[in-house]
């Protein structure tokens, strides 16, 4: 084989090798791309969730503060209609007073 041919074979050789590691780290910037989208998705997701977690919480808070008033309201009303009752015995309103 004559010298010349050898090194064009050579030179094709890595002209190839070179697109093809040209080609490779670009398909990888492309994939490491994907995930970094994926990623954001992700995050946006997560912090809508938490958005509604937050929200559900403060609503279970309002829930159990409205469910103490009406509680304390019952047990007022309560007191009141033993003392009212004339067949409630002493000892039962200050029972229900405590």
């Amino acid at each position: 084989m004559d010298t010349s041919v050898i090194v064009i074979l050579v030179i094709a050789a890595l002209i190839v090798l070179a697109i093809g590691v040209y080609v490779m780290r670009k398909r990888q910037a492309e994939r490491l791309e994907e995930r970094r989208e994926e990623a954001q998705g992700t995050r946006e997701e997560a912090r809508a969730t938490e958005r509604r977690a937050e929200q559900a919480r403060l609503q279970a808070e309002e829930q159990a503060e409205r469910a103490r008033r009406e509680r304390a309201a019952a047990e007022d009303l309560q007191r009141k209609a033993d003392e009212l009752d004339p067949d409630v015995t002493e000892d039962a309103k200050e029972d229900a007073r405590v």
